[in-house]
């Protein structure tokens, strides 16, 4: 069992930055795979970033690459996602999620998820 709570979000300027954070509970969370996923109103969840266990691999969706980094610190429990050079389009309520396996967590198959954080970008 995986718990998470997510912290950071806000309102910001297009062009600004903004980073979130994920604090997560469980004695086995350096074996899960992490991620972030952004739902926007009236559109379904997909996945930003994700990190594999031991930081050995990181994805992202096309719209954020460059702009974006997720971290992770096993030892601390947290996982963060630096947004730099944000857009309107970025806006949403962004979830942490947690799953065994990289390829099931960015499917969005059934994570364990946080309860999200809302980040409003304007122009």
């Amino acid at each position: 069992q995986v718990q998470l709570v997510e912290s950071g979000g806000g309102s910001v300027q297009a062009g600004g930055s903004l980073t979130l954070s994920c604090v997560g509970s469980g004695d086995t969370w350096s074996m899960f795979c992490m991620g972030w996923f952004r739902q926007a109103p009236g559109k379904e969840r997909v996945g930003v970033a994700m990190v594999s266990e031991e930081n050995s691999v990181t994805h992202y969706h096309d719209s954020v690459k460059g702009r974006f980094t997720i971290s992770r610190d096993d030892a601390a429990n947290t996982i963060g996602l630096r947004m730099n050079n944000l857009t309107p389009e970025d806006s949403g309520v962004y979830y942490c999620a947690a799953k065994p396996t990289c390829t099931e967590l960015w499917a969005g198959r059934s994570p364990y998820w946080g309860q999200g954080t809302q980040v409003t970008v304007s122009l």
